[in-house]
């Protein structure tokens, strides 16, 4: 599940990111209400933790813009305005939820799986291809019926590559990003030693072999039977 994260003070946003990587989000995280907009309205989230006061555009005239653009996705503001005038603003510009600082990390996290599992109408709560199962709600995979178990990151590459695998190859640049949340660089293989990792996993001793490198792109997701 993809975060946007909308939060200008420095500290709290690194440990807001730190904190939902942690629990296996993929985590996005943007200072200023306009780069906010910007990704909300040009990117894929299932939801978007919102501060108000924020340099540029406040939180309010950021939610005004998501939800002026059609976007549905669940906000929850994190802020530390407390009066109750605040928090009803907040919900009739639609927000769906409400939460003042400080705060306990616990029940945010509480708070953000409630709100995906309401926006899930629509969003699957497992994912699969072949047969092979990524529980959303539950954080678990299973092939063929076993269970394997993943670390955070391995979680969130085979979630990604599950998510785009119309036979799409999806390039290290955008894994290195999506999953790393940091920029390509060529001198490492980071990339390719967790692929190999995620692919001993889920491909050996299976078949079909569903994890594929495509030389010179990247990797792709798709089910073929060996020769």
């Amino acid at each position: 599940m993809r975060i946007l994260v909308v939060e200008d003070e420095r500290k709290a946003g690194d440990y807001l990111k730190q904190g939902l990587t942690e629990a296996s989000f993929l985590v996005d995280l943007a200072r200023t209400g306009v780069d906010g907009v910007h990704l909300a309205t040009t990117e894929a989230y299932d939801l978007v933790i919102l501060d108000v006061m924020l340099p540029g555009l406040d939180g309010w005239d950021v939610l005004r813009a998501i939800r002026g653009t059609g976007h549905t996705m669940p906000v929850l503001f994190l802020t530390a305005r407390a009066q109750v005038d605040d928090r009803v603003k907040g919900l009739e510009l639609g927000a769906d939820d409400y939460l003042v600082k400080p705060y306990a990390f616990s029940e945010l996290l509480a708070r953000v799986r409630t709100l995906l599992r309401r926006g899930r109408t629509i969003e699957p709560e497992v994912l699969r291809t072949a047969d092979i199962e990524l529980d959303l709600l539950h954080r678990r995979v299973t092939r063929c019926g076993k269970r394997i178990d993943l670390t955070a990151k391995e979680f969130a590459l085979l979630e990604l590559l599950l998510r785009r695998h119309h036979h799409e190859v999806l390039p290290r640049s955008l894994i290195a990003s999506q999953v790393w949340d940091m920029n390509f660089d060529s001198d490492t293989n980071v990339i390719d030693v967790a692929v190999r990792r995620l692919r001993a996993k889920i491909d050996d001793g299976f078949e079909p072999k569903l994890i594929h490198t495509v030389r010179g792109m990247g990797y792709v997701l798709e089910a073929r039977e060996s020769a």
